[in-house]
């Protein structure tokens, strides 16, 4: 997966700026062709490179107003399954982590209220065979969240793109 060019980093970097953006326009932005664009982005999305295009939402605009994170201890090596099997079928846990340290995952949930949340910790979360012990941190404001992954610069080490057609 290393072997990106410097023209793929550069796809890459614009795609996860806007992803709304063209082929056109991205073909203008790196110099190729709008075909050369679209064979590059089939490829980057069959090799995995580009998981997804999504639309970015404030979760305030649709009454999710809380969000936390809850650590999470599972007393055994044998429950891990069924754990991360459960915890991908809810929606209000955004993220899910499988951690070193004092507790086996830590989660990121939104929610629209504390009572939402205490429902989900001790409906859902803690009913979990398994669990152990849970204890949450409530986001009062959020800093930075962007989930951009680091786009590394090219370098001239990296491989050469092959010869495409410009424009």
């Amino acid at each position: 997966m290393h072997d990106l060019d410097p023209i793929d980093y550069r796809l890459l970097a614009s795609l996860q700026r806007d992803a709304r953006v063209t082929q056109a326009q991205l073909a203008a932005r790196v110099g190729l062709s709008q075909a050369a664009i679209a064979d590059r982005l089939r490829r980057l999305e069959e090799r995995g490179a580009i998981l997804g295009y999504h639309a970015r939402l404030d979760p305030r605009a649709l009454g999710q107003e809380l969000r936390a994170f809850v650590g999470v201890s599972v007393d055994h090596p044998r429950w891990h399954r069924g754990f991360a099997a459960r915890v991908k079928r809810l929606p209000e846990v955004l993220e899910c982590h499988r951690v070193a340290g004092a507790d086996s995952y830590l989660l990121k949930v939104m929610t629209t209220s504390t009572e939402t949340l205490d429902r989900l910790l001790s409906e859902k979360v803690r009913t979990i065979p398994g669990v152990t012990r849970t204890h949450t941190t409530v986001v009062l404001s959020a800093i930075k969240e962007d989930g951009a992954v680091p786009v590394p610069e090219p370098t001239r080490s990296r491989r050469r793109p092959r010869a495409e057609k410009a424009s």
